[in-house]
């Protein structure tokens, strides 16, 4: 009776441990569940991680390989039958459904020409191809003032909810498109900057240096000879139409043909001293971005100065950075006339400071522009800072 009783209240023990064990279970798995978010946010994760993905196709904007495999990723976000992506030009992608590209270029070309989105219905579109296919909601893919393509979404029947999620694709498109115009445009002011400088270099520079060379041709043609050698190395680095990106090691190599040159002009006044670090001599920087911080220093700090001038480059390992100066005790600038200069306010002599100091803000961001101490009969000391690793940036 005793032994009866015990096992009933061991059962009963056990099943309310059990009972307990699973309730508690149900608990995590249910706020698991809540955790993961209601079926809205989920959807909005969705969303946002599928634009995220197609974005990465039109970083170059509207061209057919970026718009189709874009169109893959974008189609899901309409779920309409057939996605189509256009330029002002053609088709650049179609995705899903059979093929009319020709035939659904006279419907574009009306969107182009009103810039207003439109809906062509099954009786409204004469070819029969497109009839197969639905209707056809086409809205027009904007960059400031211009239409530049549009985004079209093929369904059985065009109703409200896919004109307006269509409106508003055409609209995403429409701002990766101007970014991408946007990044272009950064490009090209950074190419037309780097020609800027290669042009304050060639005048100046070349005048001078075939006047040092021709000065030795009779009296040492030897030297003459190595100075022009020199001189054809010089400008041709400085003048290569391949790469924004070089290396420490290459820019240093660089100066020093010029600082040769100079010195050849120059003599026993122009004196320099160099204190590299091996381990930041891989270093990737922007193509000409040391040479004209030297040449700033021999042609506006020393070459107005009377006497013996000295400049002193170094470059040594700050962490994840490369830090690199360049060091004149000439005549130095004056501060308010420098900010002018690097805010683009003047232009004229050291111009060459602003051109690199905004590129390295371009490349690597605001923080890391050019430092500049100086003052009128002080010198001029100039640094730079670079990260040693630039994944996306390549010689």
């Amino acid at each position: 009776m005793f032994s009866a009783a015990v096992d009933t209240a061991l059962v009963c023990a056990v099943a309310a441990v059990t009972l307990a064990v699973v309730a508690s279970l149900g608990f995590r798995l249910s706020r698991s569940s809540r955790d993961l978010g209601s079926d809205a946010d989920r959807a909005t994760y969705a969303t946002l991680h599928t634009a995220a993905l197609a974005s990465e196709y039109l970083r170059e904007g509207l061209t057919p390989a970026g718009a189709q495999k874009a169109s893959r990723h974008l189609r899901g976000l309409l779920r309409c039958d057939v996605l189509v992506i256009t330029d002002d030009a053609g088709v650049l992608a179609w995705e899903g459904g059979r093929s009319a590209q020709q035939e659904v270029m006279p419907l574009v070309e009306q969107v182009l020409g009103s810039g207003r989105t439109q809906i062509f219905r099954r009786q409204s579109v004469i070819d029969a191809q497109l009839v197969e296919l639905g209707e056809l909601v086409l809205c027009p893919v904007r960059v400031e003032n211009r239409v530049v393509g549009t985004v079209g979404a093929f369904s059985s029947v065009v109703r409200a909810g896919l004109v307006r999620a269509t409106n508003e694709l055409a609209g995403w498109v429409s701002t990766q498109v101007e970014l991408a115009e946007l990044d272009s445009s950064r490009r090209l002011l950074a190419e037309a900057e780097l020609r800027a400088l290669r042009a304050q270099i060639s005048p100046h520079f070349i005048y001078n240096s075939l006047n040092a060379i021709a000065s030795f041709i009779n009296t040492d043609p030897e030297r003459a000879r190595e100075l022009v050698v020199e001189f054809a190395d010089f400008t041709r680095y400085s003048f290569r139409r391949h790469g924004e990106f070089t290396t420490v090691a290459e820019e240093l190599l660089s100066i020093d043909r010029y600082l040769l040159l100079e010195r050849a002009r120059f003599g026993d006044r122009l004196r320099v001293s160099l204190n590299v670090g091996p381990e930041v001599l891989g270093t990737v920087i922007p193509f000409l971005s040391l040479q004209p911080l030297v040449e700033n220093a021999v042609r506006h700090g020393l070459d107005s100065k009377d006497g013996i001038g000295n400049i002193a480059i170094t470059a040594h390992d700050a962490g994840t950075f490369a830090e690199i100066t360049i060091e004149d005790d000439g005549v130095g600038i004056e501060p308010e006339h420098l900010r002018s200069v690097l805010a683009g306010h003047t232009e004229g002599v050291h111009v060459g400071l602003r051109n690199v100091d905004l590129r390295l803000r371009q490349v690597y961001g605001n923080d890391h522009g050019l430092v500049i101490d100086t003052a009128p009969g002080a010198g001029t000391l100039i640094t730079m800072r670079v990260p040693k690793s630039q994944p996306g940036h390549r010689v």
